[in-house]
């Protein structure tokens, strides 16, 4: 008897949040995040392209979360945020698993945003 084999559509993390305006500022203003039209004032979801964050205001977890974010160029993204004044956690660094920056949301999650390592 074969067993049937169980799909997952993928994971979305959900943050916990404390001001869901000062969040959406950083998410769609800052990052360029859409907003759900079904999202209130305690939850709701932030996604672009196939990144897709859940927001949930004062529950849910305890804040400072991390967060993997993959994109196609980290360098690009670095450039762009910082000519717009966005405070950058760490610059892009090379490791073996990636070209790495980090961001961090106004509650203290981290957004570890990577795209694939440069060459040695």
């Amino acid at each position: 008897m074969t067993e049937a084999r169980i799909y997952y559509e993928g994971g979305q993390p959900i943050l916990r949040v404390e001001n869901m305006e000062a969040a959406l500022r950083f998410y769609v203003g800052a990052l360029g995040f859409s907003n759900a039209t079904w999202g209130t004032d305690d939850f709701t979801s932030v996604n672009r392209d196939r990144a897709g964050i859940y927001l949930c205001r004062g529950g849910q977890g305890r804040g400072g979360a991390w967060v993997w974010l993959g994109v196609d160029d980290v360098d690009i993204i670095y450039e762009d945020l910082k000519r717009r004044g966005i405070p950058i956690r760490m610059a892009p660094a090379n490791y073996p698993w990636a070209l790495e920056m980090q961001v961090e949301d106004p509650d203290g999650n981290v957004l570890r945003i990577g795209s694939e390592p440069k060459p040695p």
